[in-house]
C-alpha cells in the first residue's frame, strides 16, 4: 500500500496519492548496480493469487481473550543530533537539516515556533524544497549553491547509503526511526539464536538493512517497484549484499494474509502503514478502517516465540492512546508490555523537541 507519507517518499508513476513520476536520475559515482532481476518465488505466487483467489472477504475480527499485556506510556523516543544528521533548527513552518554533507530547508507544519538562529544560517542551504507546502504536495528542490544530483552518500551508524531528493520533500531516509532500529538490533542480538524479521511497508530499506547486519534474515515488502530498487541499491551502497534479505514487491496486506495460509512466521514484525493509499493492482488502503485486520494479521504470523511487533503511524488525526489500545487488545493472552508514545527529533539550535510520528509497540 502506498501513503500519503509514501506518495511523499517515492516517485513512481502515479497509483495512489502518491504522485507524478519522476525518472531516476544517480548522480555521478553513485549509479545503480546493474543486476538480474528474477521474480522471486513470493512475487510468482502473488501473481498466481491473482487469478486462482477470489476477493479476500474482509477478516472478521473478534476481541481476543486473556489478559492484556503491561503498558508503558507515553514513552518518547528522541533523536539527538549526530555526525549522520542533525535537526539544525525549525520553526515558521520549516526545518533546517543536516544530511551528511548537505544543508536542507523543507517545510513543518508542526514548527509553530520562531526559528532560533539567524536568517545567514538558513540561507546557507545546499537545497530548499519549493512548491506545494501541502503534506502531501508536490513540488520541487531548489539549489542556491551548485546544482545536486539526485543522490549523494549517507552514513547511519555506520551503515552506508544514499539520500535522495525526491517530488514529495523526502529524503530517503527517516531518521527519526533510528530509536526503533537501535531497539530491534538490541533484540536480534540479544535473542542468541536464528531471527526473522518482516518490514512491511518498508521504503528504503535502512531498517532492513540495520536488521540484516544484526544478524536477522529479513523480508523486506513495499508496494513500489522504485523504492525496492532504491533499497536494493543502499544494499549494495551498504556493503550488506550477501545478507539474507528478500525484497518483495507487493501490497502488504495481501502479502501478508498468503504468509498466514503458507504458515510462514516471524519474530519480529515492523509495519509502517499509509493514512491513505493504493496498493500495486488498486487495492485501496483506509488507515482506520483496514489497520485492525492488518494488526491482527501480524499477530497470527508471528512464531511461537516472538520478540516484538512495531508499528508506527504517520499524518493521522489521532492520539497514540488510540494505537495503544488497539495493540493491547490485539496481543491479549500474549503476555508482554505495550509500549506507545511519539518518535521526536531534538533539535540542536534551542533543543525544541520536533514531534515527527505516533508509534505503539508490542515487546514479548
Amino acid at each position: 500500500m502506498k501513503s500519503f507519507r509514501d506518495k511523499r517518499r517515492d516517485s513512481r508513476p502515479h497509483q495512489s496519492a502518491k504522485g507524478a513520476t519522476e525518472q531516476s536520475r544517480p548522480r555521478s559515482g553513485h549509479a545503480a548496480v546493474a543486476r538480474p532481476d528474477p521474480k522471486p518465488r513470493e512475487q510468482r505466487e502473488a501473481q498466481a493469487d491473482e487469478h486462482s483467489q477470489p476477493k479476500s472477504a474482509p477478516r472478521i475480527l473478534a476481541r481476543r481473550e486473556g489478559a492484556l499485556p503491561a503498558e508503558h506510556l507515553p514513552l518518547i523516543l528522541e533523536v539527538a543530533p549526530n555526525a549522520d544528521y542533525a535537526l539544525l533548527d525549525s520553526g515558521a513552518g520549516q526545518k533546517l537539516e543536516q544530511y551528511g554533507p548537505y544543508r536542507i530547508v523543507r517545510p513543518e507544519g508542526q514548527a509553530i515556533w520562531q526559528k532560533a538562529l539567524p536568517t545567514k544560517d538558513w540561507e546557507r542551504a545546499d537545497a530548499i524544497f519549493t512548491g506545494d507546502t501541502d503534506e502531501e504536495g508536490i513540488g520541487r528542490w531548489r539549489f542556491p549553491k551548485v546544482p545536486l544530483g539526485e543522490t549523494w552518500p549517507m552514513k547511519h551508524d555506520g551503515i552506508d547509503y544514499l539520500g535522495r531528493f525526491t517530488s514529495f520533500r523526502h529524503v530517503g531516509v527517516f531518521p527519526e526511526q533510528a530509536s526503533h532500529w537501535d531497539h530491534m538490533a538490541g533484540l536480534i542480538a540479544a535473542a542468541k539464536r536464528p531471527v526473522k524479521v518482516l518490514n512491511l511497508f518498508g521504503y528504503t530499506g535502512l531498517a532492513s538493512l540495520v536488521a540484516a547486519r544484526a544478524g536477522a534474515e529479513v523480508t523486506h515488502v513495499d508496494a513500489s517497484k522504485k523504492a525496492i530498487g532504491w533499497a536494493r541499491e543502499n544494499q549494495e551502497m551498504a556493503g550488506l549484499g550477501g545478507k539474507p534479505i528478500r525484497w518483495i514487491v507487493d501490497d502488504a496486506v495481501k502479502f501478508a494474509e498468503r504468509e498466514e495460509r503458507r504458515g510462514s512466521r516471524y519474530d519480529i514484525i515492523l509495519f509502517d502503514p499509509p493514512a491513505y493509499g493504493r496498493g500495486p493492482k488498486g487495492e485501496v488502503w483506509q488507515l482506520f478502517e483496514d489497520l485492525p485486520a492488518l494488526t491482527d494479521l501480524c499477530r497470527s504470523i508471528l512464531t511461537p516465540k516472538p520478540l516484538a511487533v512495531v508499528l508506527t503511524a504517520y499524518s493521522i488525526r489521532a492520539s497514540f492512546f488510540a494505537i495503544h489500545a488497539l495493540m493491547r487488545d490485539t496481543f491479549a493472552g500474549m503476555g508482554g508490555k505495550v509500549e506507545s508514545g511519539e518518535l521526536i527529533i531534538r533539535e540542536k539550535s534551542a533543543g525544541r523537541a520536533l514531534s515527527t510520528s505516533l508509534f505503539s509497540r508490542w515487546v514479548a
